[in-house]
């Protein structure tokens, strides 16, 4: 049997505060969106931009993580798998989303303690993803 792959990696800056809430069962659920910006020059020498936007859904202690330590503007890495969610609202009238569902995050950009000193950037992953090991390194 041939493997498949669903892959998805992005750098960007959130949209908005993530917003948690938690499953029936109590199980944590972060959502928040990040704006990917791209730049080229057309062949007349145009400079173009375009920005797209990811819906990013995080669950269990990664969620936890995104809620505590993101913000709005906030410098992020994403890494995750593409998951697309059909459901009908309450007219009947069929939807579709496409979000990334995070299995790693790394908060980019310089950050400070206390005492003003630089540290590294943070990083957190999900606990089924294959890099548990970066876990006990977590500054927070």
């Amino acid at each position: 049997m041939t493997r498949g792959l669903n892959k998805v990696q992005i750098i960007g800056h959130l949209g908005k505060d993530p917003e948690m809430r938690y499953t029936p069962s109590g199980k944590p659920v972060t959502t928040f969106s990040v704006a990917v910006s791209r730049s080229w020059n057309s062949p007349d020498g145009e400079r173009h931009n375009e920005t797209e936007w990811f819906n990013i859904v995080a669950w269990g202690p990664l969620a936890e993580t995104c809620k505590n330590f993101l913000s709005k503007g906030k410098h992020v890495y994403i890494e995750g798998r593409l998951q697309t969610r059909r459901w009908d609202d309450k007219e009947g009238v069929k939807h579709t989303t496409v979000e990334i569902v995070a299995n790693e995050m790394i908060m980019l950009g310089e950050r400070r303690d206390s005492n003003n000193q630089h540290q590294e950037a943070g990083q957190a992953s999900a606990p089924d993803s294959a890099n548990n090991s970066a876990e006990d390194d977590f500054p927070f």
